[in-house]
C-alpha cells in the first residue's frame, strides 16, 4: 500500500524545463557551441557527474561545462526575477488531497537545496513537504536510485510504499531503480516504449494523478 508521494520539481511542479532549454542553449551559443533542444532534454535531471561526460562526448573534452552552466543559471535567474514562472496544472489539488489523506510527501530534485527552497517558497508550496532531498545531498544523482532511496528513508517508508511523480526519462529510471511506483506527468516529451515499461501510470496533469492515490486510499479503507 502507498503511504508516501515523492515529487520531482522542475517540469513537474513548476514550468521551468522550457526555461532550462532556452537558457542552456543561449549560454552555450555565447561560448561558441550549437546546443540543440535534444541535447538539453538528454541531460534533464542528470547530476553533474553524468551531465559533464555526456556533453563533452558531444562537444569535445574542451567543453566548459562549469562556465556554460554558471552563465545559464545567471540568465535563468534574471528571467525568473523579472517574469517568474508558472505552476504546473493541478499541483495544489494533488498536494491538498495527499495532505488530507495523511500521505507523507517529499521532494527529490536534481536542483540544489537553496534554489529548491527558493522556488517552492515562491509558489507557496514549501510547507506541504515533509522532506526535501536535492542533488547536492546524495553521492549519485539521477538516473541512479540514490535520491529516491534517500527520500523514502527520510519519510520513514520503504520505496515500494512511495509513488514517485516524474516528467523526465532520467528521473523515471531513477525512481524505478529505487523500487518506487512511478507516475509520469509528461512535460517536454512523451513516453516512448522503453519508458512506458517503467511506469505504473501516465496522466496529463497532476490533478488527474489524484485517481492513482484514491485507488490506494479505497483499498486501505476496505481493509479496516
Amino acid at each position: 500500500m502507498l503511504n508516501g508521494a515523492i515529487f520531482d520539481m522542475d517540469g513537474l511542479m513548476i514550468d521551468t524545463e522550457k526555461l532550462l532549454v532556452k537558457f542552456w542553449r543561449q549560454s552555450a551559443r555565447e561560448f561558441g557551441y550549437n546546443m540543440t533542444v535534444q541535447n538539453v532534454l538528454d541531460i534533464r535531471s542528470l547530476s553533474r557527474k553524468y551531465a559533464v561526460p555526456k556533453l563533452r562526448g558531444i562537444f569535445g573534452e574542451q567543453f566548459d561545462f562549469e562556465g556554460v552552466r554558471a552563465r545559464r543559471i545567471e540568465l535563468m535567474n534574471a528571467y525568473i526575477d523579472e517574469h517568474g514562472f508558472e505552476v504546473k496544472k493541478g499541483l495544489f489539488e494533488l498536494l491538498n488531497y495527499l495532505r488530507s489523506h495523511s500521505f507523507k510527501i517529499a521532494v527529490a530534485t536534481a536542483t540544489d537545496r537553496k534554489r529548491t527552497e527558493m522556488y517552492l517558497n515562491r509558489i507557496n508550496a514549501l510547507d506541504y513537504f515533509d522532506e526535501i532531498v536535492c542533488g547536492d545531498m546524495v553521492k549519485n544523482g539521477k538516473p541512479e536510485p540514490d535520491i529516491y532511496l534517500t527520500a523514502a528513508e527520510a519519510l520513514g517508508l520503504r520505496p515500494n510504499e512511495c509513488a514517485a511523480l516524474e516528467d523526465s526519462p532520467n528521473g523515471i529510471i531513477s525512481a524505478k531503480r529505487a523500487g518506487c511506483r512511478v507516475i509520469m506527468i509528461p512535460d517536454l516529451s512523451q513516453p516512448d516504449d522503453k519508458i512506458m515499461s517503467q511506469l505504473d501510470a501516465v496522466y496529463e496533469s497532476l490533478d488527474k494523478a489524484v485517481e492513482f492515490f484514491e485507488k490506494d486510499t479505497a483499498h486501505k479503507e476496505a481493509l479496516k
